[in-house]
């Protein structure tokens, strides 16, 4: 490097952003959610179910568990790749555009897939894709937003994955009542809004000079972050993975819970009205603990309460495997994730460990997204055979949960 002074790509923002750019942001985070959770939560297991009903549960595990394995690597690696891209274009737009495209391709192979070997290869392709995008447009927070706004936008971030979790099932049970329409209907919205983001903002590209090292052994050994010399990072890791290992316990199998122990007599409409109340209290408990940690200055106090929320809505399912306690665990995780994730990624942001390697270290940090998906579905599995059922999953959420909240603690740097 041989500028002194710290270039606009790496110096902390201090000018806050605007509601045109925050507006695009959300629009492609809700279509990278939608090419996500529409699959998860509808698509994926109507179409294990479909071809191998006798094993739909082990089906669905195996294609959602290889999948993850895929964005795990993907992620940081893609994070890696974004952080020394030196285009006219920016670092991250070029990533972005390319992981949509990846993950809509992907979306279409899912579309025609004959048999379970196709439907892997297919969300192995959204996986990868969408698992980058999601390390480009998650560092566009610590590239472009103040500290002080961090909050907000992250509560807003959190919405949109909600948004993008009801809105892809409002498409793919009212809208498009096909499985392959529903996978076409998902990859058209996950490259229209990576395409909005990328044409309509400014991406601030890299000088020369300050692009890091790239040789093999410097770039293998920038993927791992000391815990010990960075343990702020690594508590905040753990929490997050923590929380995000419980919210996938609870959730992965709902469509299988409202089918075989509920007995509700239309579950495809029963999960779109338990992810509606869900919705509905994400976006309360985000707009009201976002603004309010920016406010304070505060971020584990609501971290440690929403621990506490989310925990009790799996517990009420240990208690009670009903329609009516379905109802009411909805909005009680819902609010507890929206006031999580109002903060999360404002703590997640100020552990990271070094400007020019903020892509990178969220992606590292989004391995904690992408590791439950591996982890849960295998678990799942066993709890179901082997645990007691869906009282033994919902625990098992509820405990990995309130152990999130003994990770936060551990963050020194924020308060």
């Amino acid at each position: 490097m041989t500028g002194t002074r710290t270039p606009d790509a790496l110096a902390e923002p201090e000018v806050p952003v605007r509601a045109g750019w925050i507006g695009l942001l959300f629009g492609a985070n809700i279509g990278l959610w939608m090419g996500i959770y529409a699959p998860i939560q509808l698509l994926l297991p109507e179409q294990a179910e479909h071809l191998d009903a006798a094993d739909k549960e082990l089906v669905f595990g195996i294609v959602t568990g290889v999948g993850a394995v895929v964005a795990l690597l993907t992620n940081p690696l893609v994070g890696l790749a974004s952080d020394r891209t030196r285009s006219r274009f920016g670092r991250r737009h070029p990533w972005t555009l390319a992981g949509a495209l990846c993950g809509a391709l992907g979306l279409v192979v899912l579309a025609v897939a004959p048999n379970v070997a196709v439907m892997v290869v297919g969300w192995c392709l959204v996986q990868a894709g969408l698992g980058g995008m999601l390390a480009t447009l998650t560092s566009a927070v610590p590239d472009r937003v103040p500290v002080g706004q961090r909050a907000r936008i992250g509560g807003l971030v959190g919405i949109s994955q909600m948004l993008g979790t009801v809105l892809g099932a409002v498409l793919v049970t009212v809208l498009v009542t096909s499985l392959p329409g529903g996978y076409l209907g998902c990859a058209a919205v996950v490259v229209l809004g990576a395409a909005a983001f990328v044409l309509r903002t400014r991406d601030i590209a890299l000088p020369r000079d300050w692009r890091p090292a790239t040789g093999f052994r410097a770039v293998l050994g920038e993927l791992w972050v000391s815990p010990r010399r960075h343990p702020d990072f690594a508590w905040a890791w753990g929490c997050h993975f923590l929380i995000n290992l419980g919210n996938s316990l609870g959730t992965f199998f709902l469509l299988f819970f409202l089918k075989d122990a509920v007995h509700h007599p239309d579950p495809d409409t029963g999960l779109l009205i338990m992810m509606s109340l869900y919705g509905v209290a994400l976006v309360v408990g985000g707009l009201v603990v976002g603004p309010l940690s920016d406010r304070t200055g505060r971020r584990k106090p609501f971290v440690l309460g929403a621990v506490v929320v989310m925990a009790a809505a799996a517990i009420v399912l240990v208690l009670w495997q009903t329609w009516p306690a379905a109802l009411a665990a909805s909005p009680l995780l819902g609010i507890g994730f929206g006031a999580y994730w109002a903060v999360a990624l404002a703590i997640l942001t100020e552990v990271l460990p070094a400007a020019q390697d903020r892509a990178k270290d969220l992606g590292v940090i989004n391995i904690a997204n992408a590791l439950p998906q591996v982890i849960a579905p295998v678990a799942a599995t066993v709890i179901l055979a082997e645990l007691g059922g869906y009282p033994g999953l919902f625990a098992a959420s509820a405990v990995a949960t309130l152990a999130a909240g003994a990770f936060v603690l551990g963050v020194r740097s924020v308060r």
